[in-house]
């Protein structure tokens, strides 16, 4: 393919993108799970304009995510996965995507000013925006936190410390792989009941402890002796990075260790490239969020009295691994 074309074409990809994401705020996968249905049908049922969801269903349809017979759409596998009622369902994920999409509509601006004129946080977006969010984590969370949880070994701890844990996804894959640990969950108020409920269903509510707090505010828990970072970095600035690592230093116990997983950058930034793509959302997506080269979190882990900072995993997606510790005296 001609360099042009590539060209347009990855520009034109936004278009498919747009309308997936509509059709799952619409929630049209969910309605054709039920049921098979007309489009005359579905314009009915979700109170919508007949002949532009008829030419989103074809198109949805022309792009494999829908079937067509005899004037019926049905969902297909691939189209399956977007539906609220399949077990791994993605439309979370998808409608935390959905919000980044109006964020990304500034950031034309973002680059001339250097932040987004128009920025609202996740959580403060309410709470059915918040819960799509955690949901979302949790979404793409799951494979990558059972592969973490047993590459790495937690044999040596005793209590784990999740700050930012979400519905502790994390949580639940160390706690299966190490029956001896222990751990305490840390997030925002909003965000415990979420985390409880999941600990209730795996069977986990007496090995954990779930404390509501703010990272950036509040004081952490004391008593771990491994703490947990993950992708939380990202959405920090680094100064506010070096008051969190201040944070967690006076938390953990002597001897203790702190994992951090995140993109990890290369020296020259433009690698691996979905960090380079994450940082402009981080860009307009936080006052100061970013993503960091191994150098950059080693200096602020090394200031805060950190030492033997090792980069464990490398990954081309938000699977790297930095593992820091804690002298014992």
């Amino acid at each position: 393919m001609h360099s042009t074309d590539v060209v347009i074409q990855e520009v034109w990809n936004y278009m498919l993108s747009r309308c997936v994401l509509t059709a799952a705020e619409l929630d049209i996968f969910s309605q054709l799970e039920v049921k098979n249905a007309s489009a005359e049908e579905l314009a009915d049922l979700l109170q919508i304009d007949l002949r532009a969801l008829t030419r989103m269903l074809d198109c949805l349809t022309a792009y494999g995510y829908l079937q067509k017979e005899q004037g019926a759409y049905a969902l297909t596998e691939k189209g399956r996965v977007l539906s609220s009622y399949h077990e791994q369902s993605v439309r979370p994920m998808v409608l935390h995507l959905n919000h980044i999409w109006e964020s990304w509509s500034n950031l034309t601006e973002t680059v001339r000013q250097g932040k987004n004129p128009n920025l609202t946080k996740v959580t403060e977006q309410g709470q059915d925006s918040c819960q799509a969010f955690i949901q979302a984590m949790h979404v793409v969370a799951q494979k990558l936190a059972w592969d973490i949880a047993t590459e790495y070994e937690t044999i040596p701890f005793y209590r784990l410390l999740d700050i930012g844990g979400a519905s502790g996804t994390y949580t639940v894959a160390f706690l299966h792989k190490n029956q001896s640990l222990r751990a305490t969950l840390f997030d925002l108020p909003q965000v415990i009941p979420l985390a409880e409920k999941r600990f209730e269903q795996e069977g986990l509510l007496n090995r954990v402890k779930c404390v509501a707090g703010d990272f950036t505010r509040d004081e952490l828990p004391q008593g771990c002796d491994l703490v947990l970072l993950s992708a939380i970095i990202h959405q920090n600035s680094p100064e506010e990075n070096k008051e969190l690592f201040d944070k967690i230093f006076q938390a953990l116990e002597p001897g203790g260790a702190v994992l951090i997983r995140d993109h990890i950058m290369e020296s020259d930034r433009t690698y691996p490239k979905a960090g380079t793509l994450f940082a402009i959302n981080m860009l307009v997506n936080t006052p100061g969020g970013d993503t960091y080269t191994f150098e950059e979190v080693k200096e602020l882990l090394e200031k805060t009295g950190f030492f033997e900072v090792r980069l464990i995993r490398k990954g081309e997606e938000m699977d790297c691994l930095v593992e820091a510790w804690k002298a014992k005296v």
